[in-house]
């Protein structure tokens, strides 16, 4: 009986992941990092249209750590660290962050490959944006672009330490 007892608790203790899970509206983890997706975007102080905006997104791209699920609506947390809630299809999957802004000597190098050896392609100034393209837990592969002038851009490629962005969890691995 004592046996049965053990299988049965074993197994209803490795469905509570799933359950857990089911919570959450879209079934994905919480938290993780999103990016916005289009232009304007009020940010709100609860989860629907009846709820006051706190503030206004006037640039499209720009990354947001999800931190909660409340039917369609998500509330989100920028690198400022402020909070509020905006609708589901404000947002995108796409990966984007910023070099860290804490780092003291200021710029960091944007190197050919994963080797602190590597060519460096580019000196990468603190809050600059980023596409994240994957990570390993240690490196991630990243591109920007840079607006030379009026008439031409030149976009860069290339390997960060991963502690060296905000918009991705320590160790995260995805591609």
């Amino acid at each position: 009986m004592t046996r049965l007892l053990l299988v049965v608790l074993v197994m209803v203790g490795s469905l509570a992941p799933a359950f857990a899970q089911a919570d959450n509206p879209s079934g994905l983890k919480l938290p993780r990092f999103a990016s916005t997706r289009s232009t304007p975007i009020n940010v709100r102080v609860g989860p629907g249209t009846k709820y006051e905006v706190a503030w206004t997104y006037l640039k499209s791209g720009l990354p947001v750590e999800i931190v909660q699920e409340f039917d369609t609506w998500r509330k989100i947390r920028d690198a400022d660290g402020e909070e509020g809630w905006v609708h589901q299809n404000l947002l995108s999957g796409t990966r984007v962050g910023y070099v860290t802004p804490l780092i003291a000597n200021g710029d960091i190098p944007l190197l050919a490959n994963r080797s602190d050896d590597a060519t460096v392609r580019a000196r990468l100034g603190p809050g600059l944006r980023v596409t994240i393209k994957q990570c390993d837990g240690t490196w991630c592969e990243v591109s920007t672009t840079h607006q030379e002038g009026d008439q031409r851009s030149a976009t860069y490629s290339g390997y960060l330490h991963q502690e060296e962005l905000w918009g991705v969890y320590p160790d995260e691995d995805f591609d």
